[in-house]
């Protein structure tokens, strides 16, 4: 039974000291009581009681994973990282996917919460969706770390572990700002804006990020949007759609580049608007190809980065946040304060929200190989 424990206290130990990336900045949590021993499993009972279960229940407790959706590329992998490495740090793992319906979330977070679950790591669909589930939740004892995508309007909100989601608009519009050489460059340039869905808080981040950089340029005529759509409502994409995305460019393009107008730049939030735009593009553009920004590095996106249509990506290692909140989960359940690097940013209308912001980087068709192949995040097969 000794054996037994300290493998399992050796297993979390790696999966801690492994933790790289995001998390290695964050001052260690206080120390806490280890997690209690697992019940003798059938192989160290007596003969008598050797029907008891083969497999006894993971050492360190139950924790619900939560995630939006299996249509996005990015959440399958969040799911299936953070299940991993819960796994391997000796935790039982409820993960459920929620079909981008919040109903069903809603019930699968209250079948965790009744199922025993003592920690929950949800990345909600919508944002303030979650206030009486979550209420279930506080009421039990049960900690939840919102998980990139900030809850909003709750009390109940634990720990928000993200990346610098401001950060990944900076990137976005300093990466348009270099290239065009806004500096130094008289322009005027022309530009056009596509965020996210409204719902989601992370979609104000990336667009405030941008427009910080951008804004400047724009009120001094350096650039300059021909279809006048700047504010935040007019340039948002519901659900994040690809197609939506696309029917918006086409207007756009319709009513102010089919003239041969040069389009300089596109500011996209995402891989899916980018897509988005790009499809528009290819059909209805004839002018120079424009910069045109993304984050996720999804697949298709990381391939028309290859072929000259996209310019860049942003770069969030899944596996990085996944460590960084099994840390935080660990430190939870030991009875410690998980581990955070800013206090202040993450209002959610109700609290200020505890955040481990993890750092993100851009992919481009210079550098998309150490990122993302040479890393092991993807293969060269994969992008062919």
């Amino acid at each position: 039974m000794k054996k037994k424990i300290i493998g399992a206290l050796l297993s979390v130990a790696m999966v801690t000291s492994a933790l790289v990336g995001c998390g290695s900045a964050a001052a260690p949590a206080a120390e806490a009581p280890a997690a209690e021993a697992p019940a003798e499993t059938a192989e160290e009972a007596p003969a008598a009681e050797a029907e008891a279960p083969a497999e006894a229940p993971a050492a360190g407790g139950k924790v619900g994973v939560s995630m939006p959706t299996k249509d996005l590329q990015r959440w399958n992998q969040d799911g299936a990282n953070m299940e991993a490495q819960l796994k391997e740090a000796g935790y039982e793992v409820d993960l459920q996917y929620a079909s981008n319906d919040v109903p069903t979330q809603v019930s699968q977070i209250e079948n965790m919460i009744s199922s025993g679950a003592k920690v929950l790591v949800i990345a909600p669909i919508e944002g303030d969706s979650l206030g009486t589930v979550l209420q279930q939740a506080k009421e039990a004892g049960v900690a939840v770390i919102a998980y990139d995508r900030l809850i909003m309007n709750s009390d109940a909100v634990t720990y928000y572990a993200t990346f610098d989601n401001k950060l990944v608009g900076t990137k976005q519009g300093q990466y348009i700002e270099e290239k065009l050489d806004l500096k130094n460059q008289a322009g005027p340039f022309n530009l056009e804006i596509f965020t996210g869905d409204p719902g989601d808080n992370n979609a104000n981040f990336f667009y405030s990020g941008a427009m910080e950089v951008l804004q400047p340029y724009i009120d001094e005529g350096k650039l300059v949007v021909k279809s006048g759509q700047v504010e935040f409502d007019k340039v948002a994409t519901p659900g994040w759609a690809t197609e939506a995305a696309q029917s918006r460019m086409d207007g756009i393009i319709s009513a102010n580049y089919a003239d041969g107008t040069k389009l300089d730049a596109v500011l996209c939030s995402n891989d899916f608007t980018a897509l988005g735009a790009i499809n528009s593009l290819k059909a209805n553009y004839t002018g120079e190809w424009p910069i045109v920004t993304g984050q996720d590095c999804d697949k298709p996106n990381v391939k028309l980065m290859i072929e000259g249509k996209q310019s860049m990506s942003i770069f969030k290692d899944t596996r990085d946040l996944a460590a960084q909140t099994v840390k935080m989960v660990d430190s939870i359940m030991k009875g410690g304060e998980a581990p955070v690097n800013d206090t202040e940013s993450y209002d959610n209308g109700v609290i200020t929200v505890p955040s481990y912001l993890c750092e993100p980087v851009f992919a481009d068709k210079d550098s998309y190989k150490k990122l993302l192949i040479d890393s092991g995040y993807y293969t060269e097969d994969d992008l062919k």
